[in-house]
C-alpha cells in the first residue's frame, strides 16, 4: 500500500483495537498515510481467528463476478458494494502478492493461497506492519473510555489509560468468543447511545430432533450432492445444489451455511423453519416410483432402496427417520420423499459454534467513512458492523473493505 501521507495527519496518533484482518488492514492503512499508530490486541498474539479459519485452507476472497459477489451481502448488498468499489476481490488478490503470497481460483469458485496456509501470510503480514512502524500492544484488552475521554485498556499489569486522536474499533462478531470475538463490547456502545442489533449466529448449523436411532448410526454422514429447497421471508421458493452434513444434532455444512439466513430469519418469525432436500437429484419422481415397484428378489427394502436407486446408508436412513420402518409399503411415498425430503429445523446452533455472526453496529449510526455519529473520532470495521454474507470468502473480503473505508475516514477527518 502506497504511502500518502499528509502533513496535516502529522503527529496524530490512532489507536486500532482488535488484531484481526479489518484491525489489522486499517492499521496499515492508517500508518502509510503517516498517522501515528497502535494496535491493541486482547490476546496474545493477532489473528487468531484468522489463523484457525485458515486451518483448512485460507479462503480469502471469490472470484464470482460483481455485482452478483455483491448480491452475497444481501439487505445490506448496496452498502457493501459501496466498499467494495474501494477494495474488491482483485484487490484483496493483489495485496496478497505484495505480501509474496501467490493465489488460485478453485473449482468452486473460492481463491486460496499457493499454499492454502494462513500462518505464512500473517507472519508476513505482521512483520511488514512492524517495520511500517505500526506499534503492537497484545494482551490488552479494551473496556470502553474513561471520564476524561481515554480508551480504558485492561492489562495483566492493571487498567492503563490511552489519549489519541481517533480509534478504530475492529472488535469483531459474537462468534468464536474463546479467539477474542466475544460480543462484549455490544453493551458498551450502547451505552454511549450507538445503535447495536443484536448479534445472531450465522454460517451455522440447526438443530433438528432426530431419533436415538439415527443419531447414533449416522451423525457425522455427508449428504451429497442434494438440492435444498426453502422458502425466503417473502414466501418465494428458492433453491440451491450442494453438500451438507446430518450431524448429531441436526445438520450443518456449505449448503445449510449458504441459506443460512433465510433459515435463521424464518424460525424467528415462525418458530420453526421448513427445508426440503432432494436426496437424488438429476432423478425425476414417476422414474423413482418404477425403479421402487420393481421386484425385490428377496432383499430387504432398505437394500431394495439403495440398490434400485443408488442412495447411500445415510440417505436411506433419512427415509426411514420420515416414514417409519414400514415405508417399503408404500413406494410412492418414498419417492416423494426421495425427492423432497421434509426437515424441521427448530433452531440455529449457539453463536459461540458458528462460523459468523449476524448484527452488529447499525449501519445507520455510522457515516460513510464508518465514523460512529454518536461518536465523533471512534470508527468500526469489520464484522462488528451489522452485514452478513454466506462463507466462500464474502466474509473475509467485505471485512478488508469496510477497513479501508474505516481507515480513509480517520484520514479525512483529522485532516
Amino acid at each position: 500500500m502506497s504511502s500518502h501521507a499528509d502533513p496535516a495527519g502529522a503527529g496524530k496518533r490512532v489507536a486500532v483495537v482488535g488484531g484481526g484482518p479489518a484491525g489489522l488492514f486499517a492499521a496499515e492503512r492508517l500508518r502509510a498515510a503517516g498517522l501515528s499508530v497502535d494496535l491493541y490486541e486482547a490476546k496474545g498474539s493477532p489473528g487468531r481467528k484468522f489463523l484457525i479459519a485458515g486451518k483448512g485452507g485460507l479462503n480469502l476472497t471469490h472470484s464470482e463476478p460483481r455485482p452478483q459477489f455483491d448480491q452475497r451481502y444481501r439487505e445490506r448488498q448496496a452498502d457493501v458494494a459501496g466498499w467494495l468499489d474501494g477494495f474488491d476481490a482483485e484487490a484483496l488478490r493483489g495485496w496478497a502478492r505484495g505480501l509474496g503470497v501467490d493465489t488460485y481460483v478453485g473449482s468452486s469458485g473460492r481463491v486460496f493461497p499457493l499454499d492454502r496456509k494462513a500462518a505464512p501470510l500473517l507472519r508476513g503480514w505482521v512483520r511488514r506492519l512492524k517495520e511500517q512502524g505500526v506499534r503492537f500492544h497484545v494482551q490488552h484488552r479494551w473496556l470502553g473510555w474513561n471520564d476524561d475521554g481515554a480508551l480504558r485498556m485492561q492489562t495483566s499489569d492493571g487498567d492503563v489509560a490511552v489519549n489519541v486522536d481517533a480509534t478504530v474499533l475492529a472488535l469483531g462478531g459474537g462468534s468464536w468468543p474463546e479467539l477474542g470475538s466475544d460480543g462484549t463490547w455490544v453493551d458498551t456502545l450502547r451505552a454511549r447511545g450507538v445503535d447495536v442489533a443484536p448479534l445472531q449466529a450465522a454460517n451455522c448449523g440447526f438443530d433438528i430432533e432426530w431419533s436415538g436411532h439415527f443419531r447414533q448410526r449416522h451423525a457425522g454422514s455427508p449428504l451429497k450432492p442434494v438440492i435444498a429447497h426453502w422458502r425466503d421471508l417473502h414466501g418465494d421458493p428458492q433453491q440451491l445444489q450442494g453438500e451438507c452434513v446430518a450431524s448429531e444434532y441436526g445438520i450443518e455444512g456449505s449448503l445449510v451455511y449458504a441459506i443460512a439466513a433465510d433459515l435463521r430469519e424464518t424460525i424467528n418469525r415462525d418458530g420453526h423453519a421448513l427445508l426440503e432436500l432432494d436426496l437424488v437429484p438429476g432423478r425425476d419422481e414417476a422414474r423413482l416410483r418404477a425403479e421402487l415397484s420393481r421386484p425385490r428378489k428377496g432383499r430387504s427394502f432398505g437394500e431394495h432402496l439403495r440398490r434400485t436407486t443408488g442412495i447411500d446408508a445415510a440417505k436411506a436412513a433419512l427415509v426411514f427417520e420420515r416414514l417409519g420402518k414400514d415405508a417399503g409399503n408404500d413406494p410412492d411415498a418414498v419417492a416423494r420423499t426421495l425427492k423432497r425430503l421434509p426437515l424441521r429445523l427448530l433452531r440455529p446452533r449457539p453463536m459461540a459454534e458458528a462460523i459468523s455472526s449476524a448484527g452488529g453496529v447499525c449501519l445507520e449510526a455510522t457515516n460513510a467513512g464508518l465514523m460512529l455519529q454518536a461518536l465523533p473520532g471512534v470508527f468500526c470495521a469489520g464484522e462488528m458492523l451489522d452485514w452478513e454474507a454466506p462463507t466462500g470468502g464474502y466474509l473475509l473480503t467485505a471485512c478488508y473493505a469496510s477497513a479501508l473505508r474505516a481507515a480513509d475516514g480517520v484520514i479525512a477527518w483529522l485532516r
